[in-house]
């Protein structure tokens, strides 16, 4: 049986590498040689006891240009440069196996190891400009390397890059605009990002909430980190961007997200047991290639073929439009080869009606100088055939927008609230009956919310928190749909200004305490809001998950 092996390839002409192996180090560092513009890690062999395999590909200054990671079932990563806008020389690969036996090394000050530049005879151009021409990454395995054969297995796994200041996710950009602060969204007369880039944080300041923050264990020296920090996450780090889909009474999967200094998570997968109010790290206990790591995308699930249904969304400069299925009784991922055309979109919104999502606005990338565009067409999905429709629909339909939230209303009904078109924020609302597949505009009464994107939650409208085109929002808002009006009510849980964060209702058989710690001896059970991450445009970004105890809520939602 072949052994356990951790290979690189340098440059799309380079042979692989080795750089772990059973008898060796758990962890590696690796100068890349300057003229190599691409990096693909692999693993080979069978994987036994081991966890994952933690890359990070790090500047100069020892930060983290793009991080990603290996499993069981997701065997291979590759980085290009145009990629990675931090990208420049004296680049490192830094590459650590947790689980297993493998020697356990002492990083405190780690050897970085060099590797060959490999130049084939017969290239006759600079291998440096085939590279930056090539934007296609080589599957071909290599035959005979110089220690074993080894063959490439296995799916792209996410690929979590920290991308540049200007631009790092799709967003709306204005002509003329000009590089600024990183923040989740640009204010005032700045503010032409739909849902922009994450503010980065100072070394130990990165997320707040009730969850001690991951990035703090970053020591403000820039040095490498210690073996202490890989230690197995209990939460998940802080994140705005992100989806919590609920996939039953008391279980919900938390997918994708972007944290502190630009960095899409590490642990970019979760599940939620309101049972216990306990986290349990998902990546590796489902198979198949998961989604690639990603903000902005939508998370529905269908309680009658009981999967998880992933579209959309972006990383740094890559919009997706791919829909990725989680069967929660296999726990397999699959990718849909589906029919069809509908455009990459991402932070629009997506609700399940009769076993098909209707994916309505959003953002969509324009060829540059020009600035992102937005969507105001409903496109639907139907799993069974894996073809995308667009239907006919007759009505006053809501005007292009992203950021907007949507829900499906007594099963027949899908109301648009709010969204944003640079440098536009709304706070109107739309509903489009499913029967005639008509929009109306909704005429409300009572004091309505301040424009902004915002979340909505399953049962009566609930707006909380959100972007205003200034600043993240820390209010609360119920609509009624039988009275169409709007009560704004008093939630002193949820002080926090927060926006890209997650909202939904579910069952838990803790109670909670007045001052919000819960009481696991109570031996109820009772619906409660959660609330969970996003950041507060001001460095910050959440890991807490905060609750709602069900006697508040009852003035929200009706038993």
């Amino acid at each position: 049986m072949e052994d356990f092996g951790i290979y690189a390839v340098f440059g799309v002409n380079g042979p692989p590498q080795r750089l772990l192996s059973p008898e060796g180090s758990c962890r590696v560092c690796v100068a890349v040689p300057p003229s190599v513009r691409q990096v693909v890690l692999f693993s080979s062999g069978p994987w036994g006891q081991r966890v994952c395999v933690n890359a990070e590909l790090n500047d100069a200054d020892r930060f983290p240009i793009t991080i990603g990671k290996l499993t069981p079932y997701n065997k291979c990563l590759s980085w290009e440069q145009w990629e990675e806008e931090t990208w420049t020389d004296s680049v490192t690969l830094d590459v650590t196996l947790e689980g297993g036996n493998l020697v356990k090394a002492d990083w405190s000050k780690p050897e970085i190891m060099s590797v060959k530049e490999y130049t084939p005879k017969d290239i006759v151009a600079p291998l440096a400009a085939r590279e930056i021409k090539g934007k296609k990454r080589e599957r071909e395995s290599e035959e005979d390397c110089d220690e074993n054969k080894t063959t490439t297995t296995g799916e792209l796994e996410n690929i979590c890059p920290n991308g540049g200041v200007e631009k790092t996710t799709p967003v709306r950009k204005a002509r003329g605009q000009s590089k600024g602060a990183q923040k989740l969204f640009s204010s005032g007369a700045d503010a032409t990002k739909m849902k922009g880039t994450a503010n980065g944080a100072g070394e130990a300041q990165g997320i707040v909430g009730r969850t001690p923050p991951q990035s703090a264990a970053r020591t403000k020296s820039r040095q490498a980190k210690t073996p202490t920090q890989t230690s197995p996450l209990v939460s998940p780090s802080g994140r705005w961007g992100q989806t919590l889909c609920p996939i039953d009474a008391q279980t919900a999967i938390l997918i994708g997200g972007q944290g502190a200094r630009m960095q899409f998570c590490k642990d970019p997968m979760w599940k939620l047991c309101t049972e216990d109010m306990s986290w349990v790290a998902a990546e590796t206990l489902a198979e198949g290639p998961t989604p690639e790591a990603r903000i902005g995308h939508t998370a529905v699930y269908d309680p009658d073929s009981r999967r998880i249904f992933v579209f959309g969304g972006s990383k740094n400069k890559k919009w997706f439009n791919d829909v990725h299925i989680l069967d929660t009784r296999s726990w397999k991922w699959t990718m849909v080869e589906a029919q069809g055309k509908v455009p990459p979109l991402a932070y629009h919104s997506c609700s399940m009606f009769r076993g098909e999502l209707f994916v309505l606005g959003g953002v969509f990338p324009c060829p540059n100088p020009e600035p992102d565009g937005c969507s105001d067409s409903l496109y639907i999905f139907d799993p069974n055939l894996s073809i995308w429709y667009q239907p006919i629909v007759t009505g006053n339909k809501p005007s292009p927008r992203s950021g907007h939230s949507a829900c499906v209303m007594q099963q027949m009904k899908i109301y648009v609230f709010g969204g944003w078109d640079t440098p536009v924020c709304y706070n109107d609302m739309y509903m489009l009956d499913l029967g005639l597949m008509e929009f109306s505009a909704v005429k409300t009464s009572g004091k309505a919310p301040s424009p902004r994107s915002a979340v909505l939650s399953d049962t009566k409208f609930l707006i909380h928190g959100g972007y205003n085109g200034n600043n993240a929002l820390t209010d609360a808002f119920v609509f009624d749909i039988d009275t169409n009006s709007w009560t704004e009510v008093t939630l002193p849980q949820l002080s926090l200004p927060r926006a890209g964060h997650s909202i939904v209702t579910m069952e838990t058989d803790a109670l909670f305490k007045e001052d919000g710690d819960v009481d696991m001896d109570a031996g109820s059970i009772g619906r409660n809001l959660l609330v969970f991450g996003g950041g507060d445009n001001e460095r910050n970004f959440y890991s807490d998950l905060t609750t709602v105890p069900w006697r508040i809520c009852s003035l929200l939602f009706e038993e």
